[in-house]
């Protein structure tokens, strides 16, 4: 019956679907082939994008300026931070997951975005800094800007509180978080602009000393060592 059948089928679709069979068993003997020659490389861990490797440069040169002590690509336990102040204990990261994980454990964290500029670090750092004479500064509107964009990524005015900027947090991670329906880049960067927002609106409300934000609560006095993450 099965050979009845294929003689009722016309020769040009029995050709046809030969030449097709033929065809796909040829693409997938080479990819298989070029697989095995050519196998795809992996990360290496601890690699950069270009992005990271144009701050990575900009932050070092801005430290080294400033003649701040800085070790590179620091681990706390299963966290590498790009940058920590050994002196001033201090993590310096590009991701957000880190900041939020590291600040919880009471390590004094600041995020670099991918808009902030090497030299805009400074206005992060919870110690006075005597600034270098870097002549006009061409990134200072683009780290206003990325400030306006924080606080317009939460709805919220510039000179919100620290409190607003915490509610209007939680209101766009009940919109983003992926778990909610969100997508991870909308959550990344509700994430981003929170740290930014509310490390400016804390910083105003503490005055001219920076310092201060050492004893918000939370954070593990830097003479106590091996308390969660710190080293």
């Amino acid at each position: 019956m099965v050979a009845d059948g294929i003689g009722l089928v016309p020769p040009w679709v029995l050709v046809g679907t030969s030449l097709g069979v033929i065809a796909s068993v040829v693409v997938a003997l080479v990819f298989y082939v070029g697989g095995r020659l050519s196998p795809p490389s992996e990360p290496t861990p601890g690699t950069t994008t270009s992005v990271d490797a144009r701050r990575r440069g900009e932050i070092r040169e801005y430290l080294t300026a400033i003649d701040e002590r800085f070790r590179e690509d620091h681990p706390f336990d299963d966290v590498t931070v790009p940058f920590y102040l050994p002196e001033r204990d201090v993590a310096v990261t590009f991701d957000a997951h880190d900041y939020f994980r590291l600040e919880g454990e009471g390590v004094y964290t600041v995020l670099c975005e991918h808009e902030m500029p090497g030299r805009g670090l400074g206005r992060r750092l919870p110690f006075d800094v005597t600034e270098p004479d870097w002549g006009p500064d061409p990134d200072r509107s683009e780290g206003a800007d990325a400030l306006v964009a924080a606080f317009s990524e939460l709805g919220l005015p510039t000179d919100a509180d620290a409190d607003e900027v915490k509610e209007a947090y939680r209101d766009r991670v009940k919109q983003t978080h992926p778990d909610r329906g969100g997508d991870e880049a909308t959550f990344r960067r509700v994430q981003e602009a929170y740290a930014t927002a509310s490390e400016h609106a804390e910083g105003r409300a503490d005055g001219p000393d920076r310092a201060s934000r050492f004893d918000r609560p939370g954070r593990s006095d830097s003479a106590e060592p091996g308390r969660g993450f710190r080293r």
